[in-house]
């Protein structure tokens, strides 16, 4: 099948999902597409020998795509507002209900998502308060909504839409949480959540603050030992994505994993046991949009692999999205972390190759050039997002990813080893863990001394969404401009083909070796 067939309807279930998501759209307007796609599609059933009719089939497919997405997306938004809390908002309430998902710990409280009935409410407790998931709870405080805020950089942030997307219409701030002592959360997820708390309980005796902090950011996405300082720094030199598990951290285990796997299974047990550790490490860090997008671009990895398939990683991305947007439309406008995920992605699949093959000539010390143009062609591609949700842009970022990037997969794999290690052997693990703490500090000091940069970063202007889609309208002409449109696909499709018989066959797990650069 033909690249475009498979593209443009996605993009057009994008469209009918943003669309609706930001407008109320009737339902006349759905069962129109729909007409409009059935008559494309009788009328290329008709001339199916006809010149025109793959045109035909494509415009029925799109037309049918976009009434998908507003369905879908009318379905979602159908499930709020119709709770009985709505009146007891303002009032002191008290409410059982079962933690969902794994405590959030900030810098003063602590965060709890309770189901109670059909409603999932953001609780606010002390951050003292020893509750964890799947525990039941009975919860008294005043019943809110959601309020918008105004950021440290003077933008306002959808505070509302942001926990709609997580499936939240009220809050309780300041609450009264007690224990009912029931617990009835899934017994795979506790145990994982368990062996977590333990792993990070082991890396906390052997490594000391501030380092722990990062190696524990490093391979589980856990932010709330760093400090407020450290994330500063991260964020203002451009590598906060480290700690926040980017695709490249998730690439990174995974390719550990089939690597390790492949010296004590065949093929076809490897892909199932690879597949239940990608869903393990994707339940245990945090089910975001960035970890979910990676992970199931791992699977198809895997699975192709596995089957002796050619891996395509730009429908590998479109698939992501699609399973992502299906399962969830609010991601598409209201989630932050999906658009810079897909992106940036995006930026590495169609920008990449060009650089790669215009610099395949120069010299690669230690994989800085691989480094060097992943982390531009990021940067351009999330760029405009950036300005529009943040409002801050690092100027340092690409020369501190370039300095950073390559000690980062020996970072989580030396505190890897010495959690483990702090369960056999505490003087090995002391010895593993002293390493572990140097490469740890490096990182730290250079996010540290760039970060202390007066223009280590800039506050950009507030731009509206007209002014968003120009910046990305005047980067795709630029884009097509200089890179035809053939010629980008035979360049990326070339590129993939180089890959692959670089890494070997198809049934051998080194074909990894070089894939984290895509998944960043």
């Amino acid at each position: 099948m033909e690249l475009k067939f498979f593209i443009l309807p996605v993009l057009a279930f994008f469209l009918g999902v943003g669309l609706r998501t930001i407008y109320n759209f009737p339902k006349e307007g759905v069962l129109l597409c729909l007409m409009v796609s059935f008559v494309l599609g009788l009328s290329w059933r008709r001339r199916s020998f006809a010149s025109s009719a793959p045109t035909l089939l494509l415009l029925s497919l799109v037309f049918l795509f976009l009434a998908l997405g507003i369905f879908r997306t009318e379905l979602e938004l159908s499930r709020f507002g119709n709770s009985d809390l709505e009146k007891l908002v303002g009032r002191e309430v008290e409410l059982v209900g079962r933690v969902v998902q794994e405590p959030e710990e900030r810098l003063k409280s602590k965060h709890l998502y309770i189901k109670s009935g059909e409603d999932k409410i953001l609780v606010f407790a002390d951050r003292l308060t020893e509750v964890s998931y799947g525990d039941v709870v009975i919860v008294s405080g005043e019943l809110s909504k959601p309020q918008s805020f105004v950021t440290d950089l003077g933008r306002e942030f959808d505070y509302p839409k942001y926990l709609l997307v997580r499936g939240v219409e009220y809050q309780i701030s300041f609450a009264e949480v007690s224990i009912s002592g029931t617990v009835e959360g899934n017994y795979f997820v506790s145990t994982l959540l368990a062996a977590k708390h333990m792993f990070m309980s082991a890396l906390e005796e052997i490594i000391p603050v501030p380092a722990v902090g990062l190696g524990e950011g490093l391979l589980l996405g856990v932010k709330s030992a760093l400090g407020a300082d450290i994330e500063d720094n991260f964020r203002r030199t451009g590598i906060i994505h480290i700690v926040v598990l980017s695709g490249y951290n998730i690439m990174l285990v995974v390719t550990f994993v089939m690597s390790l796997l492949s010296y004590i299974f065949k093929p076809k047990p490897r892909f199932f046991i690879g597949l239940l550790s990608i869903v393990s490490f994707a339940l245990i860090v945090g089910l975001s949009a960035t970890v979910v997008r990676a992970s199931i671009m791992a699977a198809l990895l895997i699975t192709a692999q596995t089957w002796g398939r050619k891996y395509d990683v730009l429908r590998a991305l479109f698939l992501a999205g699609l399973v992502m947007i299906l399962i969830n439309p609010l991601l598409l406008v209201y989630d932050i972390g999906f658009q810079l995920s897909f992106m940036a992605t995006l930026g590495l699949i169609l920008v990449v190759p060009h650089f790669e093959n215009r610099l395949s000539s120069n010299k690669n010390f230690f994989g800085w050039r691989d480094f060097f143009i992943a982390t531009l062609a990021t940067q351009i591609a999330v760029l405009p997002l950036l300005i529009y949700h943040i409002g801050e842009v690092s100027l340092v970022a690409v020369l501190v990813n370039l300095l950073v990037l390559p000690v980062v997969p020996v970072a989580m794999l030396l505190t890897f080893i010495a959690g483990v290690f702090a369960f056999a052997s505490v003087k090995l693990a002391l010895v593993v863990g002293y390493l572990a703490n140097l490469v740890l500090n490096y990182i730290l000091f250079v996010a540290d001394v760039f970060g202390r940069l007066s223009f280590a970063s800039i506050v950009t202007p507030e731009i509206g969404p007209p002014f968003l889609f120009f910046m990305y309208g005047s980067i795709s002409f630029i884009y097509f401009y200089l890179f035809s449109l053939k010629p980008e696909a035979e360049s990326i499709k070339g590129w993939v083909i180089e890959e692959e018989e670089k890494a070997g066959s198809q049934s051998e797990p080194a074909q990894t070796k070089d894939l984290p650069i895509f998944f960043r």
